[in-house]
Order: C-alpha cells, then structure tokens, then sequence
C-alpha cells in the first residue's frame, strides 16, 4: 500500500452539499446529523413526526426550471469570483458543488451560492421564504485523486446510477 504525503497546506478544493428546506428531516430513514456531533443519527420515525410539525412551510422540491436557475447561478457567481467550478449538480432535493475557493471557508461560499441562488429562486417563486436546510456538508479536498473522486461521485452519472 502506498502512503500519500499529509497535505500541510491550504485545500485545493472544496465538495459542498447542501439540501432543499424540508426534505431531509431528523429522523429520517437515511439517518440525519444533528449539528457539531459526528456520527449520524438512526432513523427515528417519532424525531421525524415531529420535526415536519415545526416546519414553517411545504417542503422545497425543485423542479427542472429551478435546478437550471441553481445551475447558472452557481456558474456565474464562480467565474464572477473566479472560483474554478469542477461540477455542480443540482437534485430536486440537493445540490452538490465541487468548487475551488480556497482563499475563503467553505462555510463562506456555502453562504455566498446559497443566498444568490435563493435571490434567483425567489423569482419564480415568490411566496415562498425558505428554499435550504440550514447549513451543509463542507468538505475539505486536499488531493488531486480526492477531486476526481468528488467530481465522479456530484455527477449526474454517479447520483443516477444509485436510483
């Protein structure tokens, strides 16, 4: 087995994945995380119950025109920034970005991606308040066989291949 050398410097990329508000529920059947543990929670159909109680609004599902405006959004606010983008790829229920911006936080273009995407989205939707769930999953890539990995797995490819 070969042993690859730590990476002591910055990332060279991030995988960002972010879900629709209301479609990924503590206590759902593919487990969930509550915030700053590391394990995932076990499905629970009772945590579930009650968390679609607290819910402030349906469910965001996007449809194919709300996934191409998330698609484009996320395209140009890269190239404005000049964050190379590897792939996003955007589900009715999530979307997953392999980006290049490492002189900020993940957290930070997590932030940026998902308020501009939601000022996009609120156009065609203009009712709605709530298009994400609160916060993601962001993933530090600190090796070029990591991000082909990344990019292999966000691709429509990959996501389909699970269905």
């Amino acid at each position: 087995m070969s042993r690859r050398q730590f990476n002591l410097g910055e990332p060279i990329a991030y995988f960002l994945t972010w879900t629709t508000y209301g479609t990924w529920l503590p206590g759902d059947k593919r487990g969930s995380w509550r915030w700053g543990e590391p394990d995932r929670m076990p499905p629970n159909a009772l945590f579930e119950s009650m968390a679609k109680t607290q819910l402030k609004e349906k469910p965001f599902r996007m449809n194919l025109d709300d996934r191409l405006v998330v698609e484009n959004t996320i395209a140009k606010h890269c190239e404005l920034r000049n964050w190379p983008l590897y792939v996003v790829n955007e589900r009715s229920n999530h979307v997953h970005a392999v980006l290049s911006a490492t002189t900020y936080s993940p957290e930070t273009v997590r932030n940026q991606l998902k308020a501009w995407c939601t000022r996009r989205l609120k156009k065609s939707n203009p009712d709605r308040t709530r298009f994400w769930s609160e916060g993601a999953s962001c993933r530090w890539i600190n090796h070029d066989e990591d991000l082909d990995s990344a990019v292999l797995y966000a691709s429509n490819e990959v996501q389909d291949n699970k269905r």
